[in-house]
């Protein structure tokens, strides 16, 4: 026969039922047998008695009676069914039962007969059983039919007793096996893909487009949604049907309960409850969800609240606590907060589920005492009716209800485990839109104008210009008020900064000998020649007859040259003004002291006579070692550097659990070694563990990680799950706060060299199968972090970058994608990756931005001043308004201006004198219609910049070269003859500029000679290096 069954579960869930009656307590303990007959009723759709039919079969057996008796089980059922079940009734229970297990008998039923031979059998095994007159029935099925009425005329005739045994038998069903469960999890998937995916879109969709919609109708369309593919999480259609017809609410009109349908109201935009449930090869799921159009502070606090009684419902959720206690913690929280919400909270808060949409007998209420056990799941619900909302007008607006579901399953230790993993914060669920006053200032007016005549298709017109103007005065004004927040909270952060003074780190004193006992005592050092110790990684010189020690450290560089018969040997040390590297600075423990800046050795090249030697070769071996032991010396250091600040790791915890969510043939970058190699990827109890096919192990935490990011390849040739973290993590002797671990999808490199056709029946089928392999690596993915998510109890939240607000910019020296996502802007596909916080943002700022220029600039100004800005250069102009929307949208603060700006610069200013800064004008000096507005059209916005920060006026002359200096580096490359520089420029052909350039190099020199460290060093002509504003002094 086509259909199979499961022998293995038949048998093992078989015996459960049995040992569950056999120490059955109360009712059930005390029956003779079981009796379960189910007929034909398409209107029943659940019922305990095809529950367990499915429970014990994986199908519905109509038109058929099983008696479970205590040595025997009996099954009739027609010819085809019997021939199903003989799977069953072959082997151990077929003789005589075994290892708990009933021997099964099987008796076809007669069509035409009324079966009376095989009610007698029937009948004489239910008296032989135990005593004989007590029956376990299931007392709320009933179902019609003349089978099912010759049955049971047949059992009534005989005078049993019947005892309703629907509580014991849900009692044994109700904690899940692995398989079930597994079952469940698909179905909550498929229930939360479906709201996401379709539900939530088409509201927002009809909030956006302010259509009219009935309840029944969204109900229909979701119903129908389950038939497409692409919202069933790669499920099959013909295993998913709706566990009830979804029930949508609104206007008012509420009942926070699963019996109701969904009304023929229009849907009004408020409070809109959603309850949906999903079943997936006959296991329920369910979910309930409130958008919220526009809500209210007072709507936002119950929904909060009833946030905090869904989680201490799901703490109080485990292996052994009664149900009654259940509901008691959570009244509780209701009445120690908020009593006055008593009488408005859902009678119960929710309810098993299997198998059967709600089972009766396992409830979450007061009174009941069943105990929970691992593995049971549940509906939870909870829910808040007839909340008033002051704001309301309109009789549907006067009072609202809240309601909140998810399904859960009960663990051993922690709290319930919740499946449907859709987001329930209210910046999840709460759709905010656009104020409207404008537009509700004005309906008398409107109203007037079209009783004077004027057409609809005029006032629609009208009515849409306003509202674009509107949507533009909104961004300006949005953009003003963060300006004020923004210099209001900057001021408060740095004057609470202002106590933490940042001590400069000094540089490591490195002492050669720390007594003249130590010194070698060389043949060398007694003869004056210069002597490398390694141990102490120390140049012992001769210095005026005396053997000096210098550390390797304080030697900067060393030369070697022969001229003529003589090799000179000159050595550079460290010493203040002498640069250490571009962040370092002069930076000694005792910068007042003397220093000795260089030394050089001369050495003859001729050999004199008796020795073997030449003198020189004494320098030549010196420079040698030197070489050597500095090269060591740096490596080691180096090493250190990375290893500063490098915070330690917790341990991580491994869970030898198989079934831990695992990704395998994943590459890491960077990588551990210099060739790439891959590895698989595990998640453990509190980390992510990567074991690389050499045996390399990178652990990374689940507490260290900043942004968890998941790249799919949609559009990409690589799929890539994506590590910030907060602090930087060692692995291949570098320290690293990006790691990626990345797989390729399909060719990476086409050869061109290959005659392609577009109908070449290998390309296409090449095509295909990628087009496969994308789906199939993107599903493993999306599992993969659905199940780390549900292990972290979503604590751990991967983002997915938004694609379509993504804009094309250089933040390194290549172009590459950079995409938004809830919390920052990535770009995870090129190397090195790009990953900015928002929340540690405080204002961007585009430069360059001209209506004759193509592309713009970004600066990222952070929080932090004395972090360096980022910028990303090259952005199309054609990305600027969707980049001031997104940006508008995050509440951030943004500024253009026409000019590059010297960053370093202001930001030292700023970092330098805080309050002076905001006494000033904080930020606005970047704002176009700041205090510069009335600027004549040719000042530059470097000019006002420094206005803002120097009110000192200086000299002429200066202000005439801070032109020169400061004209924009967009208009050389696109040979603008309007420059917005000085007039004196305007008009020189090359060779006067190529003049000037010479005569300005001369003159830079020159002062930087003469006013080393004083004066201000002046850069080249227009075009040389990135532009600038220059230094003015301050008063």
């Amino acid at each position: 026969m086509a259909l199979s069954l499961d022998r293995e579960a038949f048998s093992r869930r078989l015996r459960r039922l049995y040992a569950s009656w056999q120490k059955g307590e109360d009712e059930f303990g005390g029956v003779d047998a079981i009796v379960v007959a189910v007929g034909v009723d398409e209107e029943i759709v659940y019922a305990k008695s095809t529950a367990l039919q499915t429970w014990l079969f994986g199908y519905e057996l109509t038109d058929t009676v099983m008696l479970f008796c205590e040595e025997r089980a009996l099954f009739l059922a027609s010819r085809k069914k019997v021939e199903f079940l003989k799977q069953v009734a072959q082997g151990k229970g077929a003789e005589g039962g075994g290892n708990g297990l009933p021997a099964v008998t099987l008796l076809v039923r007669e069509k035409n007969e009324s079966n009376k031979a095989n009610f007698e059998k029937l009948i004489e095994a239910l008296k032989g059983s135990r005593g004989g007159r007590r029956l376990g029935v299931f007392a709320k099925d009933k179902f019609p039919g003349e089978f099912m009425k010759s049955w049971n005329d047949a059992l009534s005739k005989e005078g049993f007793e019947k005892v309703d045994v629907s509580a014991a038998v849900a009692q044994a069903m109700a904690a899940k096996e692995e398989g079930e469960l597994q079952l469940m999890r698909k179905a909550a998937a498929i229930t939360s893909e479906v709201f996401t995916k379709f539900f939530k879109e088409r509201v927002m969709e009809i909030v956006d487009a302010d259509e009219k919609v009935r309840h029944s109708k969204l109900a229909e369309a979701v119903e129908k949604a389950i038939e497409e593919k692409k919202f069933l999480a790669g499920a099959d259609p013909s295993a998913v049907e709706m566990c009830y017809p979804p029930i949508i609410q609104s206007g008012g009109n509420y009942n926070l309960k699963f019996s109701v349908v969904s009304d023929k109201s229009h849907m009004h935009f408020g409070a809109i409850t959603c309850s949906m449930g999903i079943r997936y090869k006959s296991y329920c799921s369910n979910l309930v969800r409130t958008l919220m159009v526009d809500p209210p502070q007072d709507m936002q606090e119950h929904y909060g609240f009833l946030l905090q009684l869904q989680e201490t419902l799901l703490r109080e959720l485990r292996h052994g606590a009664k149900l009654c206690d259940v509901y008691a913690a959570v009244m509780d929280v209701v009445k120690k907060q908020r009593p006055e919400l008593l009488g408005k909270i859902t009678k119960n808060l929710g309810f098993a589920m299997g198998i059967e949409f709600r089972e009766g007998s396992l409830v979450i209420n007061s009174k009941n005492q069943q105990r929970l056990k691992k593995g049971m799941v549940f509906s939870i619900n909870v829910g808040l009716s007839d909340l008033p909302n002051k704001e309301g007008k309109r009789p549907e607006e006067r009072t609202y209800a809240l309601f909140i579901g998810d399904t859960v399953m009960v663990d051993e230790d922690g709290p319930a485990v919740v499946l449907t993993s859709v987001k329930k914060k209210v910046k999840n669920v709460g759709i905010f839109l656009k104020n409207e006053d404008e537009d509700e200032e004005e309906p008398d007016k409107d109203a007037a104008e079209d009783l004077l005549g004027r057409s609809s298709r005029a006032a629609l017109l009208t009515e849409r210009t306003r509202n674009e103007l509107t949507a533009e005065e909104k961004r300006r004004a949005h953009q003003k008020e963060l300006a004020t927040q923004l210099n209001e909270d900057a001021r408060r952060r740095l004057t609470e900064q202002r106590g933490e003074q940042q001590t400069q780190k000094a540089r490591k004193s490195n002492v050669s000998y720390k007594s003249a006992a130590l010194l070698p005592k060389e043949p060398h050092v007694r003869e004056m020649k210069i002597y490398i110790d390694k141990k102490y990684e120390s140049v012992i010189m001769p210095v005026f007859g005396i053997a000096t020690p210098f550390h390797i450290a304080t030697i900067k560089n060393i030369s070697m040259s022969v001229e003529g018969d003589y090799t000179y040997l000159r050595i550079n040390f460290f010493c203040p003004g002498s640069a250490l590297g571009r962040n370092e600075g002069n930076i000694f423990p005792n910068p007042e002291a003397t220093f000795v800046k260089e030394i050089t050795y001369r050495a003859s090249n001729l050999k004199p006579p008796g020795e073997q030697t030449v003198p020189a070769s004494n320098l030549q071996n010196a420079f040698r070692i030197i070489k050597e032991v500095q090269k060591r010396y740096k490596t080691r250091e180096a090493e250190e550097k990375e290893k500063e600040g490098i915070v330690k790791q917790d341990s991580l915890v491994i869970n030898l659990n198989r079934s831990n969510p695992k990704l395998k043939d994943l590459y890491i970058r960077p990588n551990i070694a210099q060739k790439r190699m891959q590895g698989a990827l595990e998640a453990h109890v509190n980390g992510f563990r990567f074991t690389s096919v050499r045996g390399d192990k990178v652990d990374i935490l689940y507490n260290n990680i900043k942004h968890a990011v998941f790249q799919p390849c949609d559009g990409e040739m690589i799929i890539v799950l994506h590590f910030h973290l907060k602090n930087a993590i060692m692995f291949g002797k570098k320290r690293h706060t990006d790691v990626q671990f990345y797989t390729e999808v399909g060719e990476i490199t086409t050869d061109l060299g290959k005659h392609q056709h577009m109908h070449d029946r290998d390309d296409l089928y090449a095509e295909q199968m990628e087009r496969e392999m994308r789906h199939k690596l993107k599903t493993a993915f999306k599992n993969f972090i659905e199940k780390v998510e549900a292990l972290t109890k979503e604590e751990l939240e991967f983002e997915v970058p938004f694609r379509e607000l993504g804009f094309n910019g250089a933040p390194y020296r290549s172009t590459c994608l950079l995409q938004p996502t809830s919390s920052a802007l990535v770009n995870c596909t090129e190397w090195p990756p790009f990953v900015v916080t928002l929340d540690e943002v405080e204002l961007i700022h585009f430069e360059r931005v001209q209506f004759h220029l193509k592309n713009f600039d970004l600066v990222i100004v952070y929080k932090d001043y004395a972090r360096k800005v980022t910028m990303i250069n090259a952005i199309p102009v054609a990305s600027l308004d969707p980049i001031k929307e997104w940006l508008n949208s995050c509440d951030l603060k943004y500024t253009e201006g026409v000019q590059s700006l010297n960053w370093t610069k202001i930001m030292k200013t700023i970092v330098d004198d805080p309050e002076g800064f905001f006494e000033q004008g904080g930020w606005s000096f970047l704002e176009p219609e700041g205090e510069g507005s009335e600027a004549e059209p040719g000042e530059s916005e470097s000019e006002l910049e420094d206005e803002t920060f120097n009110p000192s006026e200086e000299d002429e002359e200066e202000e005439e070269d801070s032109d020169e200096d400061y004209s924009s580096e967009a208009e050389e490359s696109e040979y603008s003859k309007d420059s917005l520089g000085s007039e004196e420029e305007s008009g020189k052909d090359w060779d006067e500029l190529e003049e000037e350039a010479r005569k300005a190099d001369r003159e830079s020199q020159y002062e930087e000679e003469e006013e080393r460290g004083r004066g201000r060093k002046r850069k080249g002509p227009p075009g040389r290096g990135r532009p600038h504003p220059p230094k003015k002094k301050r008063k």
